[in-house]
């Protein structure tokens, strides 16, 4: 088997988090890959959660101080390139995705010669679960369809983070994940649009995203801040401005 490391992202989610690394504990996935967190400079108490569950071989990284999302997968990759893994998954350190579904993206990249496996809520019958609130039902809708207009892909799930791919596409000098504009939510758009535009072989893979209950928070990501931080990189990199 390909050396696998799946690795959720996370700043402040003490109680999501530690529902998700329970589930992935339980989950068909443990033991067979390895497991890294991205801690991103939390300071309610989630690093020393973390940190109780080492001897199950969870792992973690901690930021000195919150550098965003972007920055946090780019530690991740860095990560995972050193040491000579071949595979990495990213998914949500809230709780949102579900650890039985990992097979879902590693699968076509071990199994079939993928490059790129973009998990979709929007593939499936019971792609959504929870609270989902109506502005993320229109973003998650509007995104994916501005971001297949402008690749010429057709695409139902541009912005679930949910997705595993080969490291060895970061060998291409055309994929800078070292950008400083990529340091928010820029860069998981980044890497799709580069996937694909690229010519590497690509594919989405039906998967669920539940939405937690109001009182625990749906999101990090802040209204218009968040939205245009995962918007501009489809609109820059379709128009030529970045690259």
């Amino acid at each position: 088997m390909s050396k696998i490391l799946v690795c959720p992202v996370a700043f402040n989610e003490h109680v999501k988090l530690k529902n998700a690394i329970e589930r992935f504990l339980k989950s068909a996935a443990y033991g067979k890959v390895d497991y890294l967190i991205v801690d991103d400079g939390s300071t309610d108490g989630t690093t020393e959660m973390i940190v109780s569950y080492a001897s199950s071989g969870v792992k973690t990284i901690k930021h000195g101080q919150r550098s965003g999302v972007g920055v946090a997968i780019r530690t991740a990759i860095n990560h995972a390139k050193v040491r000579g893994y071949e595979i990495l998954v990213i998914m949500a350190g809230n709780d949102k995705d579900n650890p039985e579904e990992i097979p879902r993206l590693i699968d076509p990249i071990v199994k079939e010669g993928y490059d790129f496996v973009q998990g979709s809520r929007y593939k499936g019958a019971n792609g959504i679960g929870g609270d989902m609130p109506f502005y993320r039902k229109v973003a998650t809708k509007l995104h994916p369809l501005l971001m297949s207009i402008i690749t010429g892909q057709k695409i139902t799930d541009s912005t679930n983070g949910f997705r595993a791919f080969r490291l060895s596409i970061f060998d291409n000098k055309d994929i800078n994940i070292d950008q400083p504009w990529l340091d928010k939510y820029e860069l998981e758009p980044y890497l799709l649009f580069k996937a694909i535009k690229l010519g590497y072989k690509f594919q989405e893979a039906a998967v669920t995203k539940i939405y937690p209950s109001k009182k625990l928070g749906y999101t990090k990501m802040q209204p218009f801040i968040g939205w245009w931080s995962i918007l501009r990189p489809v609109i820059f990199l379709g128009l030529g401005i970045k690259k």
